[in-house]
């Protein structure tokens, strides 16, 4: 089972309502299923363009690792040539900062991801945890 397109609006929707009651900076929002495809994606306006291809890499990487993006910038700090690797794998596609929040249903079963840019990687994923928690799912940070 993935993240349902229900449950994708919904996650966006609130993401977006967080940013704008925390006065973030203009937030993209990206949720992808269990197999890293895009279910949904919105951006604020005033969003820069290039927010869906780092939303969509925080996203990718928590996905197709299994891991969030908090554990894997930590990786990334700790051993440099093991995320150059997977990005290499991947084909530059994945983002390794927090921001990128891996998603599970409530038996623990990773059903996607979700990722959110616009301002710090920390609020980003505040921001997101908002929005998962609205679609009843469990997050990752």
């Amino acid at each position: 089972m993935s993240v349902t397109l229900d449950q994708a609006r919904k996650i966006i929707r609130q993401t977006m309502a967080k940013g704008e009651d925390m006065k973030l900076k203009p937030l993209s929002v990206v949720v992808l299923d269990a197999g890293g495809h895009v279910v949904a994606f919105e951006r604020s306006d005033d969003a820069s363009p290039g927010r869906f291809g780092i939303a969509h890499g925080k996203a990718y990487g928590a996905v197709m690792l299994g891991m969030a993006g908090t554990a894997q910038m930590k990786r990334a700090e700790d051993q440099a040539y093991f995320m150059a690797a997977v990005n290499g794998v991947f084909g530059g596609h994945v983002v390794p900062v927090p921001g990128g929040v891996l998603l599970r249903n409530a038996a623990g079963k990773v059903v996607g991801a979700v990722g959110v840019t616009g301002d710090s990687s920390d609020n980003d994923a505040t921001a997101a945890m908002a929005g998962i928690e609205a679609a009843a799912l469990v997050g990752e940070i």
